[in-house]
């Protein structure tokens, strides 16, 4: 089965209208380090980055008075939730392993535990990287949604991570979903 690659994902318009809306910069640097955890956390580096690259892909805009209300959002958000639900539509439509579809559709899910009323998720390995990648990335008040990037730049920078996950093997294999 051919490997759905980050580009064809980035081209589809829903990941153009929604990745972009919650901040495409991010999305590929959270991607970026996904690739790097991957290794650590002996996961597939495939499903990181597609996770870690459609992460907040569930992000609703939350706005007082035409301005970013970072504690609106903080009080109210589940994009985790609905990320899961629409990453997971999108990737099956994109024609990804349906094994692979819902392993990253759960690492959305997990990604964060703001929608939770507690704070207690247990990750698996995969969870853990999208987890930790997105940390990585943040900044306060939420800015890091906001950080720009242009359309070439973007592009380069995901078919670079392509390129890696095209070249990156364990043990002598392609390392893929378990299923």
């Amino acid at each position: 089965m051919k490997r759905l690659r980050l580009r064809e994902i980035y081209e589809h318009p829903i990941t153009k209208k929604y990745v972009k809306r919650s901040g495409l910069a991010h999305a590929i640097a959270t991607a970026e380090i996904a690739f790097e955890l991957s290794k650590t956390y002996n996961v597939s580096p495939d499903l990181a980055t597609k996770a870690a690259f459609l992460h907040d892909i569930g992000h609703y805009t939350w706005y007082k008075d035409g301005q970013w209300d970072y504690e609106l959002y903080k009080e109210n958000d589940i994009h985790a939730i609905k990320g899961a639900e629409r990453s997971h539509k999108l990737l099956i439509r994109l024609g990804e392993d349906r094994v692979a579809a819902k392993q990253i559709s759960l690492a959305i899910l997990l990604h964060t535990d703001s929608y939770l009323p507690t704070s207690s998720i247990e990750r698996e390995p995969l969870q853990e990287v999208v987890a930790s990648a997105d940390e990585q990335d943040e900044e306060p008040g939420g800015f890091h949604h906001y950080r720009k990037i242009t359309e070439s730049e973007a592009i380069r920078r995901l078919t670079n991570l392509d390129e890696k996950i095209d070249q990156y093997k364990v043990n002598g294999k392609e390392h893929l979903p378990v299923k």
